[in-house]
C-alpha cells in the first residue's frame, strides 16, 4: 500500500487535512513563551466550543484512553462504587479502568444490539454508585449509545456522569452542559480529526468537588486544570508539533460551523448504509443505534478480513477491521472528522469491484447509485 497515496476511511486515526499537517512543521517554539500560552488561551474557547460547555477544559498530551484514565483515576477511591455500561470493546475498556480503581459494576449487553436501559436505570438505583461511566459511541460495532439518558439515569441517582466522548465529541451532537456531564473526554485523532496523541477533557465543578485526587504524579487532573484555565499553560512540557496541529484543527472545526460538520458526518454515514442495503449487505448494529462516525458491516459470504484487505491492496482503501468478539467478522468504514463524500464514492466504488470478484451476486452501480441519490438529497456541498 502506498502511504502517500491512498483513500483512509479508517474511523481514526482520521484523514487529516494538510492545513493540519503544516501546523506541525513550524520551527520550535518554547512551550512557556507569551506566544504559546496564546495559543492555549485562545484553544479554551475552541475547545469549549467543541464540548457545547461552559465548564473548565484542557488538553493532556496522551491518547484518549489516558485522558479516560486521569479522569477515573483522580475521581475514584477504592471504596468507591460505579457502574458501567459495557456492550462494545470500548465500554469494555473503561470498566477494566474503573477497576483498577474502584468496585466496578459491569452492567454487560450483546455487541451491536440495542442495550436493555430499563434494566441499566434498575441497576443504578439498586446500586447508588458515586458514578455512572459510558462510552457515548462504540466504535468497535458501530453503535451510538443514549447519552442523553445515561445522563438522566445518573442524574437522577445523584451520580458523577463519566462520559467517554472519544469518537462522539466533534461528529455527534453532544451538548454537554445541556446533558449534565461531569466529565468529557475526546481523542484528537478521531471526530476533530488532529493528529493521534492528546486527549481534550470537559470537567464541572461537581465533578472537582467529589474528586479523591491525583493517584499519579502526571496524570493530576486538577494541576493540568488550574495551569490551563488560570495561567494558559500546561504543568509539564506538552506535545508542542501536536498542540499545534490540534489548535489548527480547532480551528477548522469553528470555521466549519459545529453543527455542520456533525449534519455531514450523518449524511456520509447515512449514505454508506443505503449502499450497504442496496447491495444486499448486513450491517452489524441494530438500525435504531447504528452510529453517525462509523459504518460497521458483517463481511460477506463469511470472507473475514480477506474481503478488507483485498479492497486494501488492490484498490488502495484502507478500511477497519473488526476487534476482539468482532476480529474477522466485520469491515468498518470512519465518516468522522473531515472525510468527504469524494472518498465515500471511491470506496463504494471498490467495495462493488471486490464483491464481484469474490463471487458475490448484485446488480452493479446499485451501492453507487444508492450513495449518489442520498447524499444528492441530503448532502450540501
Amino acid at each position: 500500500m502506498d502511504l502517500y497515496d491512498n483513500t483512509f476511511v479508517v474511523p481514526g486515526p482520521v484523514k487529516i487535512h494538510p492545513r493540519v499537517l503544516r501546523a506541525m512543521s513550524v520551527p520550535a517554539m518554547g512551550h512557556r513563551s507569551k506566544e504559546y500560552k496564546g495559543m492555549i488561551h485562545e484553544m479554551t474557547g475552541l475547545l469549549q466550543y467543541l464540548f457545547q460547555s461552559k465548564n473548565d477544559v484542557c488538553l493532556v498530551s496522551g491518547s484518549g484512553t489516558a485522558g479516560v484514565d486521569m479522569v477515573l483515576s483522580n475521581l475514584l477511591a477504592k471504596d468507591d462504587k460505579t457502574v458501567v455500561l459495557d456492550n462494545g470493546k470500548f465500554g469494555e475498556r473503561v470498566g477494566e479502568m474503573a477497576k483498577m480503581y474502584c468496585n466496578a459494576i459491569l452492567y454487560k449487553q450483546p455487541w451491536g444490539k440495542a442495550p436493555d436501559m430499563e434494566g441499566f436505570a434498575r441497576l443504578v438505583e439498586k446500586e447508588k454508585p458515586k458514578a455512572v461511566l459510558f462510552c457515548h459511541n462504540e466504535t468497535s460495532v458501530g453503535l451510538t449509545n443514549n447519552a442523553e439518558l445515561v445522563s438522566k439515569i445518573a442524574k437522577e441517582n445523584d451520580a458523577i456522569f463519566v462520559l467517554d466522548g472519544i469518537t462522539a465529541i466533534g461528529g455527534l451532537d453532544v451538548p454537554c452542559d445541556k446533558w449534565g456531564v461531569d466529565a468529557a473526554i475526546f481523542g484528537s485523532q478521531k471526530c476533530v480529526a488532529a493528529p493521534s496523541g492528546l486527549a481534550g477533557i470537559c470537567i464541572s465543578k461537581k465533578f472537582m468537588e467529589k474528586a479523591k485526587g491525583p493517584r499519579s504524579y502526571y496524570l493530576d487532573l486538577k494541576k493540568h486544570i488550574d495551569q490551563w484555565m488560570t495561567k494558559d499553560d500546561t504543568p509539564y512540557t506538552s506535545a508542542i508539533p501536536l498542540f499545534l496541529a490540534m489548535y489548527e484543527a480547532l480551528k477548522m472545526v469553528k470555521e466549519d460551523g459545529l453543527e455542520n460538520r456533525i449534519k455531514r458526518n450523518a449524511a456520509l454515514a447515512g449514505g454508506c448504509y443505503a449502499a450497504m442495503e442496496a447491495l444486499g449487505l448486513e450491517g452489524y448494529t441494530d438500525k435504531a443505534w447504528r452510529s453517525n462516525t462509523v459504518v460497521a458491516i458483517r463481511n460477506p459470504m463469511g470472507k473475514g478480513d480477506e474481503f478488507r484487505n483485498m479492497i486494501r491492496d488492490k484498490y488502495g482503501v484502507v478500511l477497519a477491521g473488526g476487534q476482539s468478539e468482532v476480529k474477522g467478522k466485520i469491515w468498518r468504514i470512519g465518516t468522522m472528522g473531515v472525510v468527504t463524500h469524494r472518498e465515500i464514492f471511491a470506496t463504494w466504488g471498490s467495495v462493488e469491484m471486490a464483491l464481484k470478484e469474490i463471487g458475490y451476486t448484485f446488480e452493479p452501480g446499485a451501492g453507487l447509485g444508492a450513495l449518489s441519490k442520498y447524499l444528492s438529497a441530503n448532502l450540501k456541498l
